[in-house]
């Protein structure tokens, strides 16, 4: 084989970097140079953003009582305007 083969490898413990391919001759030389990549940042749980942003409820009791408000609002609402 003449030339550059390239594969994307992941580094397992110890610093080990496996490659493999039909391409390579037994016995051959061959040069290998690594460029090391960012590793992937920690992903968040999603569950984290509840309740995070400004006006968010933060617990199930919060939401419970913000509908019953609503509900409140919209039933008395509704027998005021049919009182006109």
């Amino acid at each position: 084989m003449t030339g550059e083969l390239r594969q994307r490898v992941v580094v397992q413990p110890g610093g080990i970097i496996v490659i493999q391919s039909p391409e390579l001759i037994p016995g051959a030389p061959a040069e290998v140079v690594v460029v090391q990549g960012t590793p992937p940042s920690v992903s968040l749980p999603l569950a984290r953003l509840i309740g995070a942003a400004k006006g968010s409820f933060t617990t199930p009791a919060e939401v419970d009582a913000f509908i019953n408000q609503e509900r409140d609002a919209w039933v008395l609402g509704v027998v005021d305007s049919g009182d006109s």
